[in-house]
């Protein structure tokens, strides 16, 4: 109804729905749910594509598997003819990531006559140096490699040439990197002011939390501090998982150093993206960018330069967008990066640039969907 009354307000004419697919997802994550919001803006994207797509879960973690699973045998004969989404996270399909389940869904929607696409959020096993750390990377890459037997279509959000796992059997691998999980509104529109009152802006979306913590909080704080002593005027934004729960560490680590340091925690997609266009540039800690992680790729998004190190994932096109590399091994590198983007104005806006067309050629929502499009219309079944 939204979408009809869209069109009507726009006199754009609606979309033709011509074919339907399913995206079915594990147990929820909290305190949000990416894969979730990733689904949602694929919807929207593919009905430009003339395809809807229903959000289903299997309610494993609330009803148990045996009840779940009647519940899917159930459903899946009403999906007859439908290409089915299957939303990989080691942690959806198990509470401590042995998901040896999934074979059962996968085997419940094959019988049902469905064309099965696994989606490859986990784009390898956990790390982990710990016996059940071995354990269980053995049982993901064991699930990982019997789900892209079974499957169709193996989408993976990182080229598939990067997944040593993946081995002779990635003929069926399709790349598709994430998108943001903001607002469509908020995405996409290149930076029109860089500076605000003479103050410059630093943002981080996201702490990981647990054993990272202490590493991404000690980082933070020492490249802020060198940029701070030679800046006049530096303000650091915290905000997204774990940056409340945080803040008393990043306080501590920054006193003394002449940074204003705002901490807001959770927000709306519209309030990350406000948050991040009024930054100058974006630090990424969290690991080695990629295309497929979410809060990066809503720096780029919103035009902003992002600081980051490249690992065994990085690879075009995310090497596109306005990345300013650091190496993590080279200590202090990662306060002159910043110093270098937030005193060379210059050198920020052509990284702002190249972060408004890499958004729009390879990770808008349009663009995401134009390429599921290209193998859900192969091979439907009446």
């Amino acid at each position: 109804m939204a979408n009809k009354l869209k069109n009507e307000l726009t006199n754009e004419p609606a979309p033709v729905i011509r074919q339907g697919a399913i995206a079915l997802l594990g147990r929820a994550d909290a305190p949000t749910d990416a894969v979730q919001e990733y689904c949602e803006h694929l919807r929207d994207g593919l009905l430009g594509q003339g395809i809807s797509l229903g959000i289903e879960r299997v309610a494993w973690a609330e009803r148990g598997w045996r009840r779940a699973l009647r519940s899917l045998r159930r459903h899946a004969k009403g999906w007859r003819g439908m290409w089915v989404l299957v939303q990989y996270t080691a942690l959806a399909w198990s509470a401590r990531g042995f998901p040896r389940h999934l074979m059962r869904v996968l085997r419940i929607l094959k019988g049902a006559g469905l064309r099965i696409a696994v989606v490859y959020h986990d784009a390898g096993p956990f790390p982990g140096t710990r016996w059940i750390d071995r354990l269980r990377r053995r049982a993901q890459l064991r699930l990982m490699r019997a789900a892209l037997d079974f499957c169709d279509v193996a989408v993976c959000t990182v080229p598939a040439e990067k997944l040593s796992w993946m081995g002779a059997q990635n003929g069926k691998a399709v790349f598709i990197p994430v998108g943001a999980n903001l607002a469509p509104n908020s995405a996409g529109q290149p930076r029109k002011q860089m500076v605000s009152n003479g103050q410059l802006s630093v943002a981080v979306f996201g702490i990981t939390g647990g054993k990272a913590t202490a590493r991404e909080i000690g980082e933070i704080a020492e490249a802020v501090r060198y940029a701070a002593a030679r800046i006049k005027a530096l303000r650091l934004m915290v905000f997204g998982r774990n940056a409340k729960e945080t803040e008393g560490q990043l306080r501590k680590s920054l006193e003394g150093a002449p940074v204003e340091l705002q901490v807001l925690g959770l927000l709306s997609s519209e309030n990350v993206a406000k948050s991040l266009r009024a930054c100058d540039v974006q630090l990424f800690v969290r690991g080695p960018i990629s295309s497929r992680r979410g809060s990066a790729l809503a720096g780029i998004a919103c035009g902003v330069p992002v600081i980051a190190f490249a690992g065994p994932e990085t690879a075009a096109p995310i090497t596109e967008a306005g990345i300013a590399f650091y190496s993590p091994d080279k200590k202090g590198e990662l306060g002159e990066v910043l110093l270098h983007v937030l005193q060379d104005e210059h050198y920020r806006v052509s990284l702002a640039q190249r972060c408004w067309v890499a958004q729009q050629r390879y990770f808008s929502w349009t663009a995401i969907a134009e390429r599921y499009a290209e193998f859900l219309r192969k091979d439907t079944q009446a």
